[in-house]
């Protein structure tokens, strides 16, 4: 049986103001799609594997506009619902230097957020898939979302998907103690989790203990002692000086901690980078890869979509394995 993969969330209209000028300066706009389990699809099909992408748009141009942009790389877009007036928008000032990056929400009347319960058939969604994979920012979208999230992960385990959930913790969409509430129920239910330092204190209150590579390995026990997970992953970038980063990842699995070699980059665009990773983790995990070799794929594919504009990490699983196995890293190809 060849593997689908069914990612669920929300696509967004991202707004960025032209060379990294501040939102009180810029008179345009740089316009793309993306989010969180939609990055994720487009790299998967990208990398080769047959994914859809579950939501809800607006029936109008706009809505449209966001579905032909999942369609031109590739994603099954055959489960998207059609209905409501807005599409969720947001606004992304660039992190240059030590100026931070800054996100701007306008989603609270969004196609996705006041989607219903009976919108999505999840019987019909899941008859030919494999694997399921969404994030905690969907269930952060609404108090609905959450139960479909919820209905989602049980009818998926009834089924005999894996199911797997990068953690996502947003303040700026939920408090810790309703992300905790909603989360510790849904975890019941997932194989893979993907979380992060941030994740784990603003959700589930877990403070790191150790230094370094330690404090992912431990959040990771931690997990695993409160929810039936088969794996914990996490990629974390620290930065190195002004202009570089260091970009590294680990996989718990097994009793034993897997890390990835480290690459030290220099950034073009950082969004997305966290769902380049989950693809490459599901796409290596789905290949047969062992441990070691799965969180070097994954940690590539992180690592190139930092050199790609735009939430989509446009690259193959070719281009991956010729920065995460070859000897001759980026040269030129010839």
């Amino acid at each position: 049986m060849k593997d689908k993969i069914i990612t669920f969330g929300e696509i967004m209209l991202r707004l960025s103001p032209d060379n990294n000028e501040r939102f009180t300066q810029c008179h345009q706009f740089e316009a793309v799609y993306g989010g969180g389990e939609a990055n994720t699809a487009v790299s998967l099909a990208s990398f080769g594997m047959d994914c859809a992408y579950v939501t809800k748009l607006p029936n109008h141009a706009i809505g449209q506009s966001a579905v032909n942009s999942l369609r031109q790389y590739g994603v099954d877009i055959s489960h998207i619902v059609r209905g409501g007036e807005q599409i969720g928008i947001y606004f992304l000032e660039k992190k240059t230097s030590q100026r931070p990056s800054n996100v701007i929400y306008n989603r609270s009347g969004s196609a996705i957020a006041l989607a219903e319960e009976n919108d999505f058939d999840w019987d019909s969604i899941f008859a030919d898939a494999t694997w399921f994979h969404f994030s905690g920012i969907t269930p952060a979208i609404s108090d609905t979302l959450a139960k479909v999230c919820l209905t989602a992960c049980k009818k998926a385990k009834e089924k005999g998907l894996t199911v797997s959930c990068d953690l996502n913790y947003r303040s700026k969409l939920w408090s810790g103690e309703k992300a905790n509430k909603v989360m510790s129920e849904i975890c019941n239910y997932v194989d893979i989790c993907i979380a992060n330092e941030d994740d784990a204190i603003g959700i589930f209150q877990i403070e790191p203990v150790g230094t370094g590579t330690e404090k992912n390995e431990y959040i990771a026990k931690e997990l695993m002692k409160r929810f039936p997970f088969k794996m914990v992953a996490a990629v974390w970038r620290t930065e190195t000086s002004i202009t570089t980063f260091k970009l590294q990842s680990m996989l718990y699995t097994g009793g034993k901690a897997y890390y990835s070699k480290e690459y030290f980059m220099h950034i073009l665009d950082y969004i997305g980078a966290g769902d380049a990773f989950c693809a490459g983790l599901i796409y290596a995990y789905l290949q047969g890869y062992d441990s070691q070799k799965t969180v070097e794929f994954a940690n590539a594919a992180s690592c190139l979509k930092h050199t790609v504009s735009g939430d989509f990490n446009l690259v193959t699983a070719d281009e991956v394995h010729q920065l995460a196995f070859s000897e001759s890293g980026n040269e030129v190809q010839r």
